[in-house]
This record gives C-alpha cells, sequence and structure tokens, in this order.
C-alpha cells in the first residue's frame, strides 16, 4: 500500500513544478501503475487500467475488452494465421485497410458478453476485476517511469498549448535563447516560442539574453519544434505596439483601417476616428511624437508613416502618398489613378526605389501612377505601382478576434523542413 501523506505532496509538488492540474498528474501516476502491472503480470495486448483511493492508499486493477462483431473485427482459425503469414501480397494492395484481427486479450463476441451483462450490446466495453499486486519487478518499474516521464511532459506541453492558444495575435515578451540554422528560438518562461528567419526584421541583429517583444502567430500542435511561432514581421505587429502606447486605439475611439509594411525600411498606416473632436492621427503620434516614437524605437528606427483615412478613394490616396503632398488625384477605372505632385515632391512621392508609392499601392488597393504636376502626361521611373496581393486590412481583426493568416515559410535549402502550414 502507498505512503499517501508523501504522494499526496509529490503530486502537488509536481503539479506546482509542471503547471498542471493535481488530478492530471494522478491519472498519469495511475496510468504508469496500470503498464506496470501490464508488463509483469498480463498479456500483450492487454487492456489493463487502474484506480487509486487516495484515502487509503489501495489500488485496484481490471482489464477492459471491447464487445465486437464481424463487422469490427476479423475472426480467423490457426490455420488461416498460418496461411495469411506465408501468403506474398498481391502487388498494388500491400497498402488496403483491413479489419483488426479478433484478439481474446482486449475483443469479447457479443454472445459471450451476454453471459456476463444481460443488455451488453456491440461496442460497449466490458471490465474484468484483476488480482491486487504491488511487487513489480524491475523491468516493469521502468516501464512505469518513461511512462510518468512521457505522460508528463505530454500533459505539460497540452497545459502549454491551452495558456497560449488565447494569446494568437497578442504581443509578449521573450529573451533570445539560442540560433538554429537562421531560426531564432525566445524563452517565453514556461515555453519556448521559434522566429523563423522570414519572420524577423532584416537587418536586425539579435543576442542570446537579450529580451524582446514578439507577436503571436500561431500556436501549432502536433509538430516535433516549438509550437508557438513569433513574428516581428508582421504588419500586426506594429497595430499591436500601437495599441500597447494608444489608449484610444485600445478602447475603440480609434481605429487602424489597413496597414502596409516593409520590415526594416518603411510602414504606412491609415487611420480612422469613431470618437469626434479625437484626430486620429495626432493620437498615434502623441505629444511631441512621444508614441509614435516609442514604437519606432522597438522597431529598430523603421520609418512610420501615418495618414488619415477616407472613405473617398482620391483623398485616401492623397492621404497615403505622406510624406508628399497631392495636388490632386484623378480616379481612373479598374481601381486605377494617377497622383499629380509637385515637381520638388516627386521623388519623395516615389520614394528611394519606388518604395512610397508602392506602400501607398498596397495600402490602398489602387494601383497608383504618380506624376510630375508640371509634366502630366510623362510617366515616371518607378513612380508607377500595383496594389499586389500584400494589402493588410485590418477590418475585422481590430475587434480581437486574434485570427492571423499565417504565410508559408519559404524553404531556404532542401533539408529544411517546412511547419508552419
Amino acid at each position: 500500500m502507498l505512503n499517501i501523506k508523501e504522494l499526496t505532496k509529490a503530486l502537488k509538488q509536481v503539479a506546482e513544478e509542471k503547471g498542471i492540474e493535481p488530478e492530471k498528474v494522478l491519472e498519469v501516476i495511475e496510468s504508469s501503475i496500470a503498464a506496470a502491472y501490464k508488463r509483469e503480470y498480463g498479456q500483450r495486448g492487454d487492456v489493463v487500467k487502474c484506480k487509486l483511493d487516495q484515502a487509503t492508499g489501495a489500488l485496484q486493477f481490471w482489464q477492459i475488452k471491447t464487445v465486437v462483431d464481424n463487422t469490427m473485427v476479423r475472426f480467423i482459425s490457426e490455420e488461416e494465421e498460418v496461411a495469411e503469414r506465408e501468403t506474398v501480397p498481391e502487388p498494388g494492395k500491400e497498402g488496403e485497410e483491413r479489419l483488426a484481427r479478433f484478439n481474446p486479450e482486449r475483443h469479447i463476441t457479443l454472445e459471450e458478453a451476454k453471459k456476463i451483462k444481460e443488455d451488453a450490446k456491440i461496442g460497449d466495453e466490458i471490465t474484468f476485476d484483476l488480482p491486487m499486486r504491488d511487487d513489480f519487478g524491475r523491468i516493469a518499474a521502468q516501464t512505469a517511469k518513461q511512462v510518468i516521464l512521457q505522460k508528463l511532459r505530454e500533459s505539460e506541453r497540452d497545459s502549454i498549448l491551452s495558456e497560449w492558444r488565447g494569446k494568437e495575435g497578442q504581443i509578449v515578451g521573450g529573451v533570445v535563447q539560442r540560433f538554429e540554422r537562421g531560426n531564432v528560438f525566445i524563452d517565453l518562461g514556461r515555453a519556448i516560442g521559434v522566429m523563423f528567419a522570414n519572420e524577423s526584421i532584416p537587418g536586425e541583429h539579435y543576442r542570446s539574453g537579450e529580451r524582446l517583444r514578439f507577436l503571436v502567430l500561431a500556436v501549432q500542435e502536433d509538430t516535433r519544434l516549438p509550437g508557438i511561432i513569433l513574428s516581428r514581421s508582421h504588419p500586426r505587429f506594429v497595430t499591436e505596439l500601437f495599441r500597447m502606447e494608444v489608449p484610444e486605439l485600445a478602447e475603440g475611439a480609434i481605429e487602424i483601417k489597413a496597414i502596409a509594411r516593409e520590415p526594416g525600411n518603411r510602414t504606412k498606416i491609415a487611420v480612422a476616428s469613431h470618437t469626434e473632436g479625437i484626430d486620429p492621427v495626432g493620437a498615434l503620434v502623441g505629444q511631441r511624437g512621444t508614441r509614435v516614437m516609442a514604437v519606432n524605437n522597438e522597431l529598430g528606427n523603421e520609418k512610420i508613416d501615418i495618414a488619415e483615412w477616407s472613405d473617398d478613394p482620391a483623398a485616401l490616396i492623397a492621404n497615403v502618398l505622406s510624406p508628399a503632398k497631392a495636388e490632386h488625384v484623378e480616379v481612373l477605372p479598374r481601381r486605377e489613378a494617377r497622383a499629380f505632385v509637385p515637381e520638388s515632391q516627386l521623388s519623395l512621392a516615389i520614394g528611394r526605389g519606388g518604395q512610397n508609392v508602392r506602400l501607398a499601392a498596397k495600402l490602398t488597393g489602387w494601383k497608383i501612377d504618380v506624376r510630375s504636376e508640371t509634366r502630366p502626361e510623362e510617366e515616371q521611373e518607378g513612380g508607377i505601382a500595383g496594389a499586389g496581393e500584400s494589402i493588410t486590412d485590418l477590418g475585422g481583426a481590430e475587434e480581437g478576434t486574434g485570427q492571423i493568416e499565417v504565410p508559408e515559410k519559404k524553404k531556404e535549402d532542401d533539408d529544411k523542413e517546412d511547419i508552419i502550414t
């Protein structure tokens, strides 16, 4: 009989250390004892269960058999079994699914089951009491230990994933732990997260022990690698950083309607106000630029352009070409527009390598053609940009749904596994 006082103490200690419910730890112990019993006294196919009475320390064992018929299992004779082993499968039939073979150690026919339980039916589980045992050999004890370690790892992982599922789309802090093949592993406390190379900010360098903020991009299950996927390059990362700095945004008085980002270089944001008297652009910038500066520092001095949202396409395009000032915008069919700017601001409107007009096109979803006001018929090099497929409309996401589309991880070489689906 087990020492209940010591067992209860151990249960609480393990539960606290692993962050698992004490009942779950007890289930793990019962499973391990059942595995040891089966190893020492049972047969290979037995389904053995164990119950530990926490009041007395007594152990109870029983075996479970499932009631089956010929639609669930195959009934074969010894001769048929021998013939089956010696038969070479026909080409193309090796992978065909077949019913499991009747196993008297875990199956029972309906006829036999009704002798034990009159109202038994197909699919029921019939229990058979097993003699009490508490003396297990070395191999059985080793089996119990392995089961405990495995089950505790599984329970701890389930507990961690359950805790983190509700944090998708949120900002978390973590410490850079190690680097592996371009990926950065982050210590998040009880859990380890991974930031893939394409989710980091280009040009940003990380040091072990450095504390940073990350966006929880996704929480994955059934993977050999850490299930918490982090990002610093996703546009939502910028949105959530502003939400932490701007109370009006967190309260819903203003809303980020759309965002386009080229991580490490520039981000454009279109923001609207839902409350009269609140300047949405000024709210994000903050007094003397304190709010935008706080976000800017976290992003490594990435430039941030903030413009006021408008339902009028021409006004919106003029706003998001900031810091350049468009004199007027001509709206054309098929979501195309021409923006005319002063000659002195032409390069500013286009941006280095066409970045400014490119981000403006992504944000608005319109193809934009930037031209000089003094040369309206002349196309400018790098002055035309299409909307592409990277428009980020945050309309629904701003309501706190936490749903984020996870971009597919690009393979950098044939050996890397693509674990984001």
